[in-house]
């Protein structure tokens, strides 16, 4: 779990800050936060000033409640952006890759680095409602994309595992082909899988499970997981039987309707595929149909393409072909369980999402003096955020609470985030309140 340890910074309504900015005189009641660094010298920002053209269109007018830490003016525009690589790079111009030129390198990746800061703090001073907002419209918006990559995939899976189960039977024995019928079988299966847990989290008794069920959806993905690899290996030991018991031929037989049949399939998945693409990063669920696609398309292809090695050059190999394609779906399952194992024991969340948290937290109210540390850690698909700040010792209960309450709901209220919690202190000198061992 993820740690924003405090260390001390120019508070935006402190003297010094006053000095350079001249914020109004509310802001010597704006919270300060012991998790962020504001006096920071090697800023990559101060060593490239703002240059204005003609061309440039100004940086959105931010109000000091909107923008308390000003932080809008190290937004760049695209004119500036281009600008760094033209006056770094103009030798490169036409000159081969840019991995060839070191000043064109580095400028691609400052220009990389001021892209990445415009699109977080554009995110940071969008209010807290518009992500929520935006997030519904987005939902709502793609509510009929998301049914139709669930359920048309679970209906095609279904076709598909007929389908190669003919090809693979009619092929007379090849074991490439029996094990893309192996994959194909298992996948309607993850696809219930998929929506029966959704089901399960959308509907949960809050007295038998206080927390929510959201990581059934991770359980349910790590058992789909290890049954594939188990599969998998069951085909490698046939394999191996066959590889000591050659056929008296150097060929095996050859039957198109066997790869008709998978060519149909491969076809399919990449259609799949290509539908699932755009939302794969939006829902966990879409995520595992697009992996899966990704990873049958790969399969198919290959397997077809042993398969007929087998039958027009090498009978060895289709099932040399049988045993890459196992261990390559067993690596890949066992890659996705490593990720679902991760997320179910409390792996922590990306830098961006801790950095959005704090700064949440920093601006929530005038009463909150300082943030002391700041969690936010997995559990399941969605994510625990612990925060503590800091208010004055003299503050009554009362307003604490309320405060610390208000903090909670909005925290709550973004998406990914299952749960929120916001503990109240004096002081910054304390030890982390929680041990991350705990001593028996």
């Amino acid at each position: 779990m993820h740690l924003v340890e405090p260390s001390t910074h120019l508070h935006p309504g402190s003297a010094e800050a006053s000095a350079s900015s001249n914020p109004p005189a509310s802001a010597s009641k704006r919270a300060t936060s012991t998790s962020y660094d504001g006096t920071a010298t090697n800023d990559p920002t101060s060593r490239h000033h703002r240059i204005m053209t003609d061309l440039e269109s100004p940086s959105p007018a931010y109000s000091y409640d909107e923008d308390p830490y000003s932080l809008s003016a190290s937004l760049k525009t695209d004119n500036e952006i281009d600008l760094i690589r033209a006056n770094t790079s103009r030798k490169r111009d036409g000159y081969g890759p840019v991995t060839l030129n070191k000043a064109a390198y580095k400028a691609k990746k400052l220009q990389d680095f001021y892209e990445v800061q415009n699109e977080n703090i554009q995110r940071w001073l969008k209010p807290v409602e518009q992500h929520i907002q935006s997030a519904k419209d987005f939902d709502g918006a793609n509510h009929l994309k998301y049914q139709i990559a669930v359920r048309g995939s679970f209906a095609a899976n279904i076709l598909l595992a007929i389908i190669q189960i003919y090809g693979a039977v009619s092929s007379g024995g090849s074991l490439s082909l029996f094990t893309t019928m192996a994959d194909a079988i298992f996948d309607p299966m993850s696809n219930i899988t998929l929506i029966v847990c959704n089901r399960a989290v959308k509907h949960v008794d809050p007295m038998r499970f206080p927390s929510g069920k959201a990581r059934i959806e991770t359980a349910g993905n790590i058992v789909f997981c290890f049954l594939m690899t188990s599969v998998s290996f069951i085909i490698i030991v046939l394999s191996i039987m066959e590889l000591q018991n050659p056929p008296k031929t150097d060929t095996k037989s050859f039957h198109i309707p066997s790869i008709v049949a998978i060519s149909v399939a491969a076809v399919t998945k990449l259609a799949l595929f290509a539908y699932c693409w755009t939302l794969r990063n939006v829902y966990s669920q879409i995520r595992i149909l697009w992996e899966d696609h990704r990873n049958d398309l790969f399969i198919n292809s290959f397997g077809l393409l042993t398969s007929v090695g087998g039958s027009k050059l090498k009978w060895w190999l289709d099932p040399m072909g049988a045993i890459v394609l196992s261990l390559l779906i067993s690596t890949l399952w066992l890659h996705t369980a490593y990720s679902e194992f991760q997320l179910l024991i409390g792996v922590t969340a990306d830098t961006k999402m801790l950095q959005w948290i704090t700064y949440i937290a920093m601006t929530h109210s005038p009463l909150i003096k300082q943030i002391d540390t700041v969690r936010a850690y997995h559990s399941g698909p969605r994510l625990v955020v612990e925060v503590d700040i800091v208010m004055d010792r003299e503050e009554t209960l009362g307003v604490c609470h309320d405060t610390a309450e208000e903090l909670q709901t909005k925290l709550e209220s973004l998406p990914d985030v299952e749960r929120a919690y916001v503990h109240i202190d004096f002081e910054t000198s304390h030890k982390p309140e929680h041990f991350l061992k705990k001593e028996l």
